[in-house]
């Protein structure tokens, strides 16, 4: 008996001390990918592109990073469906200028296409905080917040920003999940309301060590695949545990979503047989549109807050994955891991200067001090 009793805790000794993904995992997680890349247009055959979206009228979005690529994708189509849209970026100029182009090329019923500009630099967490401050201030409801933004700098030695965060981990995680936070009281003011994370089919090949979130110890060597793909699987561990923190009554459901491998100059730091398939873009490879389905999917389908309140009752380890077909999927093993998702929301926290019970605070309607923002805790 004795010695059965010792197993459970000898288990949770090995996995504190992994520090990479098994070769199996691995193997199993490039796989998965060359897989998506090669059947992804097949798999989503059954979707019309564009997407034909439900109405939208009474919807306010912001969407991230929405001057290019998925983004720009997502928020003009939400438009012509009617939302009030909110470009969420850093270059507000080019921002104006789409929105320009968009109206003058609307010709729906007349009426101008609502959308406004916002100032938002993912790689400045004060920027973030302003950002949301300013949103919230309005006193007005938020009922979609897509956070799209991302970037992969492609074989690129490794940036820090001037929040001292390898750059890949604060764009594509760390800045997501404090707006996702501070934006809480709008999302409830727009009750029922969805908190949608683009990810990537790349988080099967990430790892995270929450005592190197930055990837400098030397532990791990450091390339633009593995701050990209840890960056985009930590995105997906502290969405499942905020989707188990926010209680049924706050009415905010959150999911991640895969937009499919799309259109984008990603294979200079990829194996060589990934390389090779690249070559192969013109079929096997979405386009911006098709890649801005499965967002637009979770965004709006009414069925989605009813699959992911299943999920949390059924006490599932991960939150609701939506992939390129729009259908609902499993993320990765490494995703399954409860006690490390558990560190990756405190490390988190830590990180963007909350206080760690931040979110249970803003659901009864405090106000919650962030470090960032010119702020003191």
């Amino acid at each position: 008996m004795a010695t059965t009793s010792s197993h459970p805790k000898e288990e949770v000794k090995k996995k504190k001390k992994k520090e990479g993904l098994g070769w199996i995992e691995w193997a199993r997680g490039w796989l998965y990918l060359v897989y998506e890349m090669l059947f992804q247009r097949i798999t989503a055959s059954h979707l019309q592109n564009p997407m034909p979206l439900p109405p939208v009228n009474d919807l306010t979005c912001i969407v991230t990073g929405s001057t290019s690529g998925i983004g720009r994708e997502i928020a003009r189509q939400l438009a012509e469906a009617g939302a009030h849209v909110v470009m969420a970026v850093r270059n507000t100029k080019a921002a104006n200028e789409l929105i320009q182009k968009w109206q003058n090329e609307w010709t729906g019923m007349g009426l101008p296409l609502n959308i406004e500009v916002m100032e938002l630099d993912l790689l400045s967490l004060d920027s973030v905080v302003r950002f949301a401050e300013a949103w919230n201030a309005r006193l007005g409801p938020l009922h979609v917040l897509i956070n799209n933004a991302g970037i992969f700098s492609i074989g690129e030695p490794q940036k820090l920003s001037k929040d001292g965060y390898e750059e890949h981990l604060q764009v594509n995680h760390l800045a997501p999940a404090l707006l996702s936070v501070l934006l809480l009281p709008s999302l409830i003011r727009g009750s029922p309301s969805r908190i949608i994370n683009l990810n990537s089919v790349m988080h099967y090949v990430g790892f995270v060590d929450t005592e190197d979130m930055n990837v400098v110890s030397g532990k791990r060597k450091y390339t633009s695949l593995v701050g990209y793909s840890s960056s985009k699987l930590a995105q997906i561990m502290f969405s499942s545990v905020l989707h188990k923190r926010l209680p049924a009554e706050s009415g905010i459901t959150v999911a991640c979503v895969s937009p499919g491998i799309v259109q984008t100059n990603v294979a200079r730091d990829l194996p060589k047989i990934v390389q090779a398939a690249y070559h192969l873009i013109p079929y096997f490879i979405f386009s911006a549109q098709e890649g801005s389905r499965s967002a637009l999917f979770a965004a709006t389908d009414p069925q989605v807050p009813e699959y992911c309140e299943l999920l949390k009752a059924d006490d599932w380890p991960v939150c609701a994955f939506i992939s390129q077909d729009c259908r609902p999927t499993n993320p990765s093993e490494e995703a399954h891991n409860v006690e490390t998702s558990h560190e990756v929301w405190e490390k988190t926290f830590e990180m963007i200067g909350l206080p760690l019970d931040a979110v249970e605070r803003l659901i009864e309607g405090e106000e919650v001090a962030c470090r960032y923002g010119g702020h003191k805790e």
